[in-house]
């Protein structure tokens, strides 16, 4: 029974072991996977989320400019 015992023992260290080195072998090729796309991203130099939400801002209240200038032209034609 002790011999038993003694190699559920070593087989339940084995797999703790196992399980915490393939955690931190995960997180770490996530790490390097990260730090690449960083280094791509800035290599590209892409704008940020912000930049595109500001610009994204900016579209929009051109649109409704623009919409509204087309409908006073449509109703400035129909005054004629």
């Amino acid at each position: 029974m002790s011999k038993s015992r003694f190699v559920f023992d070593k087989f339940a260290k084995f797999l703790e072991e196992g399980l915490i080195n393939y955690k931190d072998f995960s997180d770490e090729v996530v790490n390097i996977l990260r730090s690449k796309k960083e280094e791509i991203i800035l290599k590209l130099n892409l704008v940020s989320k912000d930049e595109i939400d500001i610009l994204k801002q900016r579209v929009e209240k051109l649109e409704i400019k623009v919409a509204e200038k087309k409908i006073k032209k449509k109703i400035k034609r129909a005054k004629k």
